[in-house]
């Protein structure tokens, strides 16, 4: 169980779980027009895959400047998100 946690097949299922999730929102967006438009979970999905990144870089001891360059990826995508949502 260990090495499920710490050989990063946690992160890969999670990330494969939010492209999945990604995938049946703008499907689902693309045949009804209902729903949240693909564009707008841009930044959440952008976000969320860059701290799984830097945590799995950071399990993975490696180093601080991929961690930060990670992090700052998912600020970027989140300062994006709050963007698009300000605006309506």
């Amino acid at each position: 169980m260990s090495a499920f946690f710490t050989g990063g097949a946690l992160f890969a299922l999670i990330a494969v779980g939010m492209l999945v999730e990604f995938a049946v929102v703008s499907a689902y967006y693309g045949r009804t027009g209902r729903g949240i438009a693909p564009g707008l979970l841009v930044g959440d999905i952008g976000a969320g895959l860059c701290i799984l990144l830097a945590a799995l870089a950071a399990l993975r001891s490696a180093g601080w400047v991929f961690v930060a360059t990670s992090l700052l990826a998912a600020l970027a995508f989140h300062i994006f998100d709050l963007r698009q949502r300000w605006r309506r």
